[in-house]
């Protein structure tokens, strides 16, 4: 008999959010060597050398030295089953993590202490605080100098617009940084552990100024999205991680419900759920995989169990299910709710897709945006054009791209978030297939799926065919030069709805 309930209580399934080069990849690394993952921490700095960041897998990621793809992360640590799902920082990339926070229950901030809280930051925060999922925070680089402890705390609550609560609290920065203090055990943790500091006279004035103008810890506050516990360190020389690591364990909610379009689905029902936030090609170049990401609901999913795929409607046996530290894997015997389990993907799931053991469910929240750069790609070997389309619907089934058509020719039309995109599709064509292309770029910058009823949606397409496209559901899609022609066409035709998001689940035409 499973202990179901038990290895719920245990488990912590969480992602990182940071605006670029806060240093996210760094403190993954740290956490992961405080966690006992690894024995030897990379560095994204490091390019010439052999050491790389775990959670940077893929060629490109270790040649610039950014994260362009969600890794999924599982270790064990404190009698804690951590599943951590490392996101890219970088803007281009961020509709990878907007999927990626629908998998997880808790997610931990960081902020470069120099900077403070910076756009990106700010975006992201909006998607959690959308899905009421808990946000701590973590003061990164107090080894450097930066901005004044109290303005930091003041500048989360009033631009995010969440309550502070600093946990610990630091002196100094830059070279004058020696610690902080745990107000939570009331002791002085030094950057120096050999040496045995008093608590300097500033820190108490401080303290005294903080236990005034805050609120008390509220872990109720917490969960519910309210509070923001804080913590002040350095992931570069590791001082401070292992006290976040601990407060995941501590203080980050366990799996939690989720919901369906049907109903909500409680992590200890005994009956299997799951859906798929993130597809991958290629994770392993030699054998040209495709493995599916699935985020378990409910229930116990054990190895070569069979399923009921919803979208689909037929059942499939899931072998060799895998559990991953980037692209170290490792067969899954059975897993619990919260864990992040790799299934082979022969080229039949989707994003978004459910599965069960026979109920119809879809899970929410799982959509794509509208791109806003688009382009041609043209072969330089023109005879290896079959290859470029399967390498196209590879992608654009992991979510790096979008794929629309012009109807009748069928040219196909390249659609990205962020521009860098277009980069890394470039080099992983090269990489992963072969291929030789060059791209030429359009002139739209405005994507809008279309909807209204037969007669005033025909009409609307006949009179503007020329800006008239299908994504790969064969969903109309119209795109424009610029903003003002979209409004244009919004007040000219007021029976057509023109949404800047879609279902990313196939079988769902309704567009939302």
């Amino acid at each position: 008999m499973h202990d179901l309930a038990g290895q719920i209580a245990k488990r912590r399934t969480f992602a990182i959010i940071s605006h670029p080069d806060a240093g996210k990849t760094t403190l993954t690394e740290k956490l992961l060597l405080r966690g006992g993952a690894i024995n030897m921490a990379g560095t994204v700095k490091a390019k010439k050398s052999k050491l790389h960041a775990r959670s940077d897998w893929m060629e490109i990621e270790k040649k610039r030295g950014i994260s362009v793809t969600s890794s999924v992360l599982k270790f064990t640590t404190n009698n804690t089953e951590l599943n951590l799902i490392d996101t890219p920082g970088h803007q281009d990339f961020s509709e990878d993590t907007y999927r990626t926070l629908t998998a997880v229950d808790s997610v931990l901030m960081l902020i470069d202490a120099a900077n403070g809280v910076e756009e990106q930051t700010k975006k992201l925060f909006e998607v959690a605080r959308m899905q009421h999922i808990p946000v701590m925070t973590f003061i990164n680089k107090m080894d450097r100098d930066g901005k004044d402890p109290f303005e930091l705390i003041d500048e989360i609550d009033q631009t995010l617009g969440i309550t502070c609560c600093p946990l610990t609290w630091p002196t100094g920065s830059g070279r004058d940084f020696f610690g902080v203090f745990d107000r939570q055990l009331s002791k002085f943790i030094t950057v120096d552990s050999s040496k045995n500091l008093p608590i300097p006279n500033q820190m108490a004035e401080e303290l005294a100024l903080l236990d005034g103008a805050t609120e008390n810890f509220d872990h109720d506050q917490y969960l519910r999205g309210q509070m923001a516990p804080v913590f002040f360190g350095s992931a570069l020389t590791g001082f401070g991680v292992e006290t976040i690591l601990g407060a995941v364990c501590e203080l980050a909610p366990p799996p939690q419900p989720a919901i369906c379009t049907q109903r909500t689905v409680d992590p200890h029902e005994p009956v299997f759920s799951a859906f798929i936030f993130k597809i991958q090609a290629n994770m392993d170049p030699s054998h040209r995989d495709q493995v599916a990401f699935m985020r378990i609901c409910s229930g116990v999913f054990t190895k070569n169990m069979k399923v009921y795929v919803v979208r689909l409607r037929r059942h499939l046996r899931l072998s060799r299910p895998t559990k991953f530290m980037a692209t170290d894997r490792s067969i899954v015997d059975e897993a619990y709710p919260g864990d992040i389990v790799g299934i082979h993907d022969p080229g039949v799931f989707a994003i978004g897709d459910t599965f069960t053991q026979g109920e119809e469910l879809h899970f929410q929240g799982i959509v794509v945006f509208a791109p806003e750069h688009f382009a041609t790609v043209d072969l330089k070997d023109p005879l290896k054009s079959k290859q470029l389309y399967k390498g196209l619907h590879q992608l654009s089934e992991e979510g790096a791209v979008q794929i629309f058509y012009k109807n009748y020719t069928r040219q196909v039309i390249v659609g990205v978030v962020g521009i860098l995109q277009f980069d890394v599709v470039k080099f992983r064509l090269q990489a992963e297939y072969q291929l030789d292309t060059s791209w030429q770029h359009l002139p739209y910058s405005q994507a809008r799926w279309i909807r209204g009823q037969p007669k005033d949606l025909q009409a609307f397409i006949t009179e503007h065919s020329q800006h008239i496209f299908t994504d790969r559901h064969d969903r109309p899609v119209v795109l424009a030069e610029n903003s003002w022609k979209i409004e244009l066409w919004q007040k000219r035709h007021s029976k057509i709805e023109f949404r800047m998001q879609a279902s990313i689940q196939s079988h769902d035409n309704c567009l939302g």
